[in-house]
């Protein structure tokens, strides 16, 4: 099976704060992958730099084969990636296809 997502050595930064500290991930196609933690461990800052919406200082994100750690978000969106909120109901009567 090929990786579907690649991170190396992902290092994320909020202002003078290191939050991710050398990350490194694989995950096949068609793989479930669960990120555990307690409060403010990274998990959601994990997310984010793998979709673009944080920068990674330094490190790589690979999609598809595809490097887009330098890709805006939009472009990422584009080719299949997404972050579908945890019970926050914010559209109700929707399912995540919609």
């Amino acid at each position: 099976m090929s990786a579907l997502l690649h991170l190396s050595g992902i290092n994320t930064y909020y202002g003078q704060m290191h939050i991710l500290q050398d990350v490194s991930l694989e995950v096949g196609d068609g793989e479930l992958v669960s990120l555990l933690g307690g409060n403010a461990s990274g998990k959601s800052t994990t997310l984010k730099t793998i979709l673009g919406l944080v920068p990674a200082r330094t490190g790589k994100v690979e999609f598809g084969g595809e490097d887009v750690t330098d890709r805006r978000t939009s472009y990422r969106i584009g080719c299949g990636m997404a972050i579908v909120p945890e019970n926050r109901r914010l559209f109700a009567p929707m399912t995540v296809l919609e």
